[in-house]
């Protein structure tokens, strides 16, 4: 796989990311394009197969080719790969851990409480923006903001996702609505704190800490019980997208 070739998976299966890779500096976007590219085929490899043990082999081979990324080692000749390493390098070490953070997906097993969806999103959707904005010169003391702001985003992501997520056992047991509604207002407050502190992340990194299209209004509006995304939530269309990415750009405004 070209990076032409990551670029339009990006476009087809996550389009929001895509739309944000545009904002970056054209020499940023090869990292962040190869990186949502690696993280796409890390979230499926659970789902590829029902037996968990070869769900954990599948994710063992891609942290086993990271580590070895990490060490100076070129990968084999790879559709994802081979343009990953061509942008990070012996960078791509670290992002093993986008592996070892789906472990549990194997087992399909639902999430037990909010508490352990909050643990689940830090460690996927969290590692993963912070992987980006510190590739685009976030500071190590700016991490507690990318953080917030990659908890509130990446709950708003789950709960948006949680009609597909509870049929493959992924979601979170149980099914009760005040358990959604409580992790809609855990995101909200995530996003405030971290939008108080976003004089501490460089506008370079605005392309990595887009949350979403109309997170916010999301999260309203299941805090408030006016939306059950056990059962579905609003679909966002080419339009709304189209507005909240050009904002983006426009301002380079990521916060809420």
């Amino acid at each position: 796989m070209t990076l032409e070739t990551c670029t339009e998976t990006i476009r087809a299966q996550d389009p929001d990311r895509f739309g944000a890779t545009l904002v970056a500096a054209p020499g940023d976007r090869p990292a962040l394009i190869t990186l949502y590219a690696l993280n796409l085929e890390i979230a499926r490899a659970p789902l590829q197969s029902a037996e968990p043990m070869l769900a954990e082999m599948r994710l063992q081979w891609w942290s086993d080719r990271l580590a070895e990324m990490g060490k100076g080692t070129p990968p084999p000749l790879h559709d994802v790969l081979s343009p990953l390493w061509e942008a990070w390098g012996r960078d791509a070490g670290p992002l093993a851990g986008l592996a070892e953070a789906r472990i549990r997906d194997c087992a399909r097993e639902p999430l037990s409480a909010p508490e352990a969806v909050v643990a689940y999103v830090d460690d996927t959707a969290g590692r993963l923006m912070w992987l980006a904005a510190k590739r685009l010169a976030t500071p190590d003391n700016a991490r507690r903001v990318v953080a917030d702001h990659a908890l509130g985003a990446g709950l708003a992501a789950w709960l948006r996702a949680l009609p597909q997520l509870q049929p493959l056992r992924l979601g979170l047991a149980g099914a009760r609505p005040e358990e959604a509604q409580r992790l809609a207002v855990l995101a909200q407050e995530a996003l405030r704190r971290a939008s108080r502190m976003h004089r501490a992340v460089p506008k370079r990194a605005t392309a990595a800490l887009y949350p979403g299209v109309r997170v916010p209004r999301l999260l309203s509006e299941i805090a408030a019980g006016r939306v059950d995304p056990f059962g579905a939530v609003p679909e966002i269309t080419p339009f709304q997208r189209r507005a909240s990415l050009a904002r983006l750009a426009l301002t380079g405004r990521w916060w809420r």
